[in-house]
């Protein structure tokens, strides 16, 4: 089911390793393209074109895209109570831990009158989407919603799509997640749409443009993201899921298939990938692949996303070869089931599970760490959501005459280098007369 990418016997540059990594490219590029149409679509014609959505890519009509109160109390009151409890226990596992990414303001006296302060400043308004296309995800609420509260944020707007099941509402359990958080603006729209929507407003919903969009989604989703870059601020693209594993001869090939499908059952562009210097236990783990993915629930979809592109068993030489092929890929969640992990050696990844008793689900509810992370080789350059995404570091200065004075000679002189006297000069202006 899963193909096999043989390394071994290779010496390979950085360049060579990335281009084995396995990727389902020409998705991503399909994705874009369509994204960037819908985005354009929605800053156009605003709702019309948020309806139009909702019935070619939903099946929903008529629906209410602003979400009533009353729907977001019905859905609270309904909430099984064992999922409430659970609900209630990763918000405060989360807040918790989002709250230790808060820095603290600094204070640097450079000279006597001569004071530079640093402050983290949060964003006004934050628009959160969530998916709910093959699975529904309240723990996406609390994963985007918890670390803008923790950060300050005054506004946080939520969008999922239109469910046809429930009469085009939002499925009941994120708006009761919603609920539970005090999140009372949501709107039941999804995809590429809800991502324009955010960024460009709609007027006739009363949705207002965010600062900053975040929240997980599918290619479509991420592309959408990079549709919007530079109206307003995003999160990394979180697209369709990853999971890279490393392991060695000594680790349990019935637990490695396990969490290979349970990221391969998200959605048939999820990438599931396996790393190993023991060919034994490659063969073990494609075994078990063949027999658990067949018994579980979304068969289909998890041996479609097995068998694309985007999935391997990949074979090398030793652990120096997994590590470079491991930061090369820069996986959304990384496992490490070795003997001795070293985690501090894999630096790209966007989440790193340690250990045969942390797997990938643990991260995705309880953990208290946060799901929400960058896909698609980003986790080179960029990390997963944080309390951080939402706060911009802002630097306040203050100096008196007599620090300005101890400067003033330094400062003209760089502005004449500049060719910018006027620079200097708005400094000796302070001291004329």
């Amino acid at each position: 089911m899963m193909r096999t990418i043989d390394l071994r016997g290779r010496s390979l540059s950085l360049a060579e390793l990335l281009d084995a990594v396995p990727r389902a490219e020409a998705a991503r590029a399909e994705a874009l393209a369509a994204a960037a149409r819908i985005v354009d679509d929605v800053s156009v014609r605003g709702e019309e074109a948020l309806r139009a959505q909702a019935e070619q890519f939903d099946g929903v009509s008529g629906h209410d895209v602003r979400v009533p109160a009353s729907h977001l109390d019905e859905a609270l009151e309904n909430l099984d109570p064992v999922v409430r409890d659970a609900l209630e226990r990763a918000i405060v596992r989360v807040r918790e831990a989002s709250a230790a990414q808060v820095p603290a303001p600094t204070t640097t006296v450079l000279a006597p009158g001569a004071v530079v302060s640093q402050r983290w400043q949060p964003v006004r308004r934050v628009g959160v989407y969530v998916p709910g296309g093959k699975a529904v995800y309240p723990s996406s609420v609390v994963m985007n919603v918890v670390p803008a509260q923790v950060a300050g944020v005054e506004q946080v707007a939520l969008a999922s799509p239109p469910q046809r099941e429930f009469d085009g509402r939002v499925h009941p359990v994120i708006l009761a997640a919603a609920r539970l958080l005090g999140v009372d603006e949501v709107y039941a729209m999804g995809g590429a749409g809800a991502i324009g929507a955010f960024a460009y407003g709609v007027a006739s919903l009363g949705l207002d443009p965010v600062d900053v969009v975040t929240g997980p989604g599918n290619n479509f989703v991420a592309a959408a993201k990079r549709a919007v870059a530079g109206r307003v601020g995003t999160d990394a693209e979180a697209g369709a899921t990853e999971i890279l594993i490393v392991a060695d001869a000594g680790a349990d090939p019935r637990l490695i298939a396990a969490d290979l499908i349970s990221q391969a059952e998200h959605d048939e562009q999820a990438s599931a990938v396996l790393v190993t210097d023991a060919p034994s236990l490659a063969d073990a783990v494609a075994a078990q692949v063949a027999v658990m993915a067949d018994a579980t629930r979304h068969s289909t979809r998890v041996r479609a996303a097995l068998a694309g592109p985007q999935s391997a068993i990949v074979l090398v030489d030793d652990r120096a070869t997994a590590t470079a092929f491991s930061n090369a890929y820069a996986p959304e969640h990384l496992e490490l089931h070795l003997d001795d992990p070293r985690p501090e050696e894999f630096g790209n990844a966007g989440a790193v599970f340690v250990g045969a008793h942390s797997p990938v689900s643990l991260g995705d509810y309880l953990a208290g760490s946060n799901h929400v992370l960058p896909t698609g080789g980003q986790a080179r350059y960029a990390s997963g959501l944080s309390a951080a995404t939402f706060l911009r570091p802002q630097q306040v200065i203050e100096y008196d005459r007599a620090a300005l004075s101890e400067v003033r000679d330094a400062i003209v002189a760089l502005a004449e280098a500049e060719a910018l006297p006027a620079h200097g000069e708005a400094v000796t202006a302070r001291f004329d007369g």
